[in-house]
């Protein structure tokens, strides 16, 4: 039991975390002239995420965890923070761009263009199984990959939209207007 309710007490505060890290990094993207894309999809993000978090709480405060399934969890942490570490001030749960912005290729996203989506959803599949929750892991992953498709799509029109915003000016034709 003790240890459910250490490893659900470090994904609630790590999501808090996030949340706030999220709001702080808003705020800087705004000043510097971003734009959020998409909202709409945002509150049913936050309500899965929740519902998925508060699910396990009910469930599995009181269950072992697999420590292998636990510990395959921890090490996905490190690449997190190596996507949130990569992207800097720019990393948010919500989907904001910087018009002319570059898009970033270096860190894991050299290797996955979205890298930080392919973390989550091994999270959302794993920490249920390391409870054994297999029921559970099925149904938010597939809630999950709805979302993400919804998601993905957003913000890759965002990011297309502002790389083209910093495409150079065609030559001027000396036609005036």
């Amino acid at each position: 039991m003790r240890d459910a309710i250490l490893l659900l007490a470090f994904v609630t505060l790590q999501r808090l975390f996030e949340v706030l890290l999220s709001a702080r990094n808003e705020s800087r993207l705004k000043i510097r002239g971003a734009v959020e894309a998409g909202s709409s999809h945002y509150p049913v993000m936050v309500l899965l995420h929740a519902a998925w978090l508060l699910s396990l709480w009910w469930l599995a405060w009181d269950r072992q965890p697999n420590i292998l399934l636990v510990a395959v969890f921890l090490a996905l942490q490190l690449l997190r923070y190596w996507v949130i570490a990569t992207l800097g001030d720019r990393w948010t749960t919500r989907v904001f761009v910087i018009p002319g912005a570059t898009i970033i290729r270096h860190g894991p996203y050299r290797f996955f263009r979205h890298p930080n989506y392919l973390i989550v959803v091994l999270e959302i599949a794993l920490v249920p199984l390391a409870f054994g929750l297999i029921a559970h892991a099925v149904l938010f992953s597939l809630l999950n990959a709805a979302l993400l498709v919804w998601r993905i799509r957003i913000e890759e029109r965002a990011l297309t939209e502002a790389a083209a915003s910093a495409a150079p000016p065609l030559a001027n034709t000396g036609q005036g207007g």
